[in-house]
């Protein structure tokens, strides 16, 4: 190895760092306000927003559901459209529009105003974390990839980490701080407002390629240029996103990723409504802010997880075995709580459920990263996002309906252990033993 060899092995050590540290930190707090956006509606619901609109469980789960059908609609076209305009343009035209919406939802005057709006939410929030994901392809190779996505994707057990205990303060003070709001309607117009600035950071901060990054140096942006490029080898044969749909390689990995996100939703959805229910359950009362301390409780041990995890996944560069693990555990925990002889043991079950399903998905998304590439990452990237984020509907309206039918929680996370397992099973036996092998001598796109 020459003098020139060890220089250039320096410099790479120290431009993925540069890199991570640069786009990982900002793109992760665009994420957790994006996630706190989405599920506020989790700590309204029980601190009066069932009371103040008349909505039953089942219609709480179709107002929290109902987001997705926008979001699922719009997603495809969505992260084209980054791939074709770049990334900073996009990701700021996203934030800005979802910050406003989300901002509105804070004056509903009853359900159908509710409904119109988290469906409007979808929809200005269509594309936002597949771009992400996709964005981190254009500066990560495949082996610091989990650990990128990883430091993105931790927003959502931050978002009830530090969300929670927000959202608690917010409601439980909000009326005095704006005399004649109540404070769930405080609480969701707080947490919108954030987008909006993120928004108009994100036209400037942001760079679409390594090549235009004035932060690197020449010779930093030629290595990693090189990286990429080297990385994507016989990919250039084909960038058609028609590639990437019809393959049925990506419609599994988005049927797979159905069940984790199923199981995120329909657990994030009611945890709040699970805690504040003790009272009857095991005779303990918690105020309002205390059921947000105690929902981050789960969460915060899952966002230490999941870069221990995505760090062992890329360290051992295996992935599908570092999905199915934690994503079978996660299905007992939950199941687990349910059955709980106590308030403790029922936080103990939470938290194993909870973070078994999110240490799940870094490796998850290394499997699509790797298959797809060009524009027919672009498209299958925001297919299995979209097919995962069905789930986001169907979730917590039927856990909810479930509820109202059955008087409990059971029923309902046994359909969270079941699509677990499923999903578990599904990336055993069909890509194990031959997804990592095609990965590398068949990308598409």
């Amino acid at each position: 190895m020459t003098t020139s060899d060890f220089s250039d092995t320096a410099v790479r050590d120290r431009l993925r760092k540069k890199v991570l540290w640069r786009l990982s930190p900002f793109l992760g707090l665009m994420y957790l306000v994006n996630y706190l956006d989405r599920t506020n509606l989790a700590f309204a619901g029980p601190a009066g927003m069932k009371t103040d609109l008349g909505l039953s469980a089942a219609a709480f789960g179709f107002a929290s559901g109902i987001f997705f059908l926008g979001y699922l609609v719009l997603e495809v076209p969505s992260n084209l459209a980054l791939h074709r305009f770049g990334a900073r343009r996009w990701l700021a035209r996203i934030l800005v529009s979802w910050g406003v919406v989300a901002s509105l939802i804070a004056f509903v005057p009853n359900a159908e105003s509710l409904y119109v709006l988290r469906l409007l939410l979808g929809m200005a929030e269509a594309g936002f974390a597949p771009g992400v994901l996709l964005y981190l392809t254009y500066w990560f190779t495949k082996r610091d990839r989990a650990r990128a996505m990883a430091l993105f994707l931790v927003a959502i057990p931050l978002t009830s980490v530090v969300g929670a205990p927000i959202a608690g303060a917010l409601i439980q003070y909000g009326a005095a701080i704006l005399p004649g709001m109540s404070g769930w309607r405080f609480m969701i117009l707080m947490t919108g407002l954030p987008a909006v600035i993120l928004g108009v950071i994100c036209w400037f901060y942001l760079t679409d390629r390594p090549e235009g990054a004035t932060w690197l140096t020449g010779r930093e942006k030629q290595l990693l240029v090189a990286d990429l490029r080297a990385e994507e080898g016989d990919g250039e044969k084909s960038h058609r996103v028609r590639d990437a749909l019809l393959q049925p390689r990506v419609w599994l990995l988005g049927l797979t990723y159905f069940g984790i996100l199923y199981g995120l939703y329909a657990t994030g959805f009611f945890l709040p409504t699970i805690i504040a229910g003790f009272k009857e359950t095991y005779g303990v009362e918690y105020s309002t802010l205390e059921v947000g301390l105690l929902t981050a409780i789960p969460y915060g041990v899952a966002a230490v997880g999941m870069i221990f995890w995505a760090r062992h996944s890329d360290v051992k560069g295996e992935v599908v075995r570092h999905f199915a693990i934690p994503a079978t555990v996660g299905g007992i925990g939950i199941v687990a709580a349910m059955y709980a002889g106590s308030p403790f043991l029922a936080m103990a079950g939470v938290t194993i459920g909870a973070t078994g399903i999110l240490c799940s998905m870094p490796p998850f998304w290394g499997m699509p990263t790797r298959l797809l590439t060009g524009a027919a990452a672009a498209g299958g990237i925001a297919l299995v996002n979209t097919l995962g984020n069905a789930s986001g509907f169907v979730g917590p309206f039927l856990t909810g309906w479930l509820s109202d039918l059955t008087g409990s929680q059971r029923s309902g996370m046994w359909i969270v252990l079941v699509l677990l397992f499923v999903s578990a099973a599904v990336s055993v036996l069909v890509f194990r033993g031959a997804f990592d092998e095609q990965v590398e001598r068949e990308p598409v796109g």
